[in-house]
């Protein structure tokens, strides 16, 4: 049974990485991604300090979700939770990624923030299917809370590597800019998920697989994009910082957006 539940819980985290690493196509060396990947685990327990600080602050973190008011509802879920999980995995994609050697073309960043996200979804999928010891319970998560993981990961990456594009042609602003939408883009998506997971009413249940299916398909455009393009942040190439295309001047004939 525990063989089962070893596997049920790792696989969908084995089948995501391996989704995301052959799109890449020229491979980001195994010690740094087997770096990444262990970041994530130990970002677990930098969560779990920085919880307990901020529970200090806000003790009724602690309490009961039903008992909680709209307001602290909203609060536990989107800061407690949300923005300190991708907070604490943002930091190790920025200090290892971000500013490593290797990331040299747009994609490369989206593979780190996804083998951070895996690493933590990893740690905190085994914790769950061998604390409840439900086979059920590792088929849900592995259907939706580590691609949710891996999603955030993706967002993350994908505003990053925007980041370093602009930071690169000389444009701090939209540099800075994009680093604030790499951190709070994915917070939102977790709150969203995480939100519908506790509330559980038929109403949010159906808006939850409106927001699944939106997250997936938007993850894995976001994918294509990047790794078919596989633009070098080295070079002189411009790209659409709003779907990723590569455009000549400041309008983009595949989408409509115009920078200014």
């Amino acid at each position: 049974m525990s063989d089962l539940l070893l596997l049920i819980a790792i696989l969908p985290v084995i089948l995501l990485g391996l989704y995301i690493y052959k799109k890449d196509r020229n491979k980001e060396p195994n010690s740094l991604l087997v770096k990444l990947f262990v970041s994530g685990i130990l970002s677990c327990f930098l969560v779990l300090a920085i919880s307990e600080i901020t529970a200090i602050f806000f003790p009724f973190v602690k309490n009961i979700e039903s008992s909680m008011n709209f307001i602290e509802f909203s609060f536990y879920i989107f800061i407690f939770i949300a923005l300190t999980e991708e907070f604490c995995k943002w930091l190790m994609t920025y200090g290892i990624g971000y500013q490593n050697k290797e990331f040299d073309e747009i994609y490369d960043i989206v593979v780190y923030a996804v083998f951070v996200a895996l690493g933590f979804a990893a740690f905190e999928n085994i914790l769950y299917v061998f604390g409840i010891g439900s086979v059920a319970i590792g088929v849900f998560r592995g259907l939706l809370a580590i691609p949710g993981h891996v999603c955030d990961g993706i967002a993350m990456g994908y505003y990053l590597s925007l980041a370093k594009y602009h930071e690169k042609a000389g444009n701090q602003k939209e540099a800075k800019k994009n680093k604030i939408k790499s951190i709070w883009i994915p917070t939102l998506y977790h709150g969203i998920y995480d939100y519908c997971c506790l509330t559980g009413t038929s109403l949010i249940l159906i808006l939850f697989l409106v927001f699944i299916i939106f997250l997936y398909t938007t993850s894995i455009k976001k994918v294509k994009i990047l790794a078919q393009e596989n633009i070098s942040i080295t070079n002189k190439n411009k790209y659409c910082p709003n779907c990723g295309k590569r455009v000549e001047g400041n309008f983009c004939t595949y989408c409509g957006y115009r920078q200014i």
